[in-house]
């Protein structure tokens, strides 16, 4: 085998004389009224309180595997950020709903052990509950128009279309509730402020308000990779047993998580005409995702920045290249 970055080294000679886009590094995730950003093993979380002040929480996480090697093997890494991006995320969005308690519980270890115990079960259900929604739910559907159509392929490929329309269904439906369109509005002031450094522009409230909520390295458009690629990937799977054909769907889950990662790393560092239209899809998706944020969001996501990134130092560096 060769070199983990080997595959790395063919997509930059394959990108190269390709505009490459200003990569900053750092990404985040919306949480309860408020914006979390990470820049490497540092992360930081930043909260609007009732009384409105913001509370910026920063620590480090040095996730489930801390060897290099490992980390920067090509599929592996992005298998690796899944499931690291998800224990964090929960984490974060526990931090930031605390401060929305009715009642403040004192922090005990018994309390943060039982926490992190709830929190694994979340977890461990929510992956449950997606695998059953959006794979075994759309495969046992499509089984019915086996009676009508011949052909496997078509077959296959309503499933696929059957994916996409719960992905689009269950994103409609929870956009309508109060408190997921506000989570959104932090999610476009998290995209806003990471476009405005990446453009070479000062991290105000006003650059910010100017900037795209649009982004090519969204987990919106890594879910919408993940269910196109698993379309493609089940075009593959021809068994005789249903179960089989079931077991054999989930199990490349792994993988394809790992192959839509390489594609929106990848896309978040080119301007490829190809991975430009590739990344087009998750970013129209983003519109149901995202939200214009008000200038208090905005706030808080700048302060969020603040706290793990030297943007003035980055935004200064751009400007040198571009002279």
């Amino acid at each position: 085998m060769g070199h983990p970055l080997f595959l790395d080294t063919a997509i930059l000679y394959w990108c190269k004389g390709v505009k490459r886009l200003a990569y900053s590094g750092i990404g985040g995730q919306a949480v309860m009224e408020g914006v979390m950003m990470k820049n490497k093993e540092s992360y930081a979380v930043a909260v609007r309180k009732p009384d409105h002040n913001i509370v910026v929480e920063k620590r480090e996480y040095r996730g489930i595997c801390q060897n290099t090697v490992i980390r920067n093997m090509v599929f592996l890494r992005g298998i690796i950020n899944f499931i690291e991006s998800m224990v964090l995320g929960m984490s974060c969005l526990t931090f930031s709903a605390s401060f929305f308690e009715e009642e403040e519980t004192e922090k005990t270890e018994r309390n943060r052990k039982r926490e992190k115990a709830e929190m694994g079960i979340t977890i461990f259900l929510s992956i449950v509950l997606a695998v059953a929604i959006f794979m075994v739910l759309p495969f046992y559907v499509s089984l019915l128009f086996q009676k009508f159509i011949q052909s496997e392929t078509l077959v296959i490929l309503i499933e696929g279309v059957l994916r996409i329309m719960i992905f689009l269904g269950y994103i409609l439906v929870i956009s309508r509730l109060e408190d997921i369109k506000r989570v959104f509005m932090y999610h476009g002031a998290e995209h806003k402020c990471i476009n405005c450094i990446e453009h070479g522009m000062d991290l105000t409230v006003e650059n910010v308000k100017k900037s795209s909520r649009e982004h090519k390295r969204c987990g919106t458009s890594f879910l919408f990779f993940v269910v196109i690629i698993t379309i493609i990937a089940t075009m593959f799977i021809r068994v005789d047993s249903r179960l089989l054909r079931l077991v054999l769907r989930i199990a490349i889950i792994p993988l394809i998580a790992g192959i839509s990662y390489e594609l929106i790393r990848l896309a978040g560092r080119t301007e490829n005409w190809l991975i430009n239209g590739l990344s087009r899809p998750g970013l129209w998706m983003q519109k149901l995702t995202t939200r214009e944020p008000d200038e208090e969001m905005i706030e808080v996501g700048i302060a969020s920045v603040e706290a793990v990134f030297d943007w003035k130092k980055y935004v200064e560096s751009i400007r040198g290249k571009a002279t």
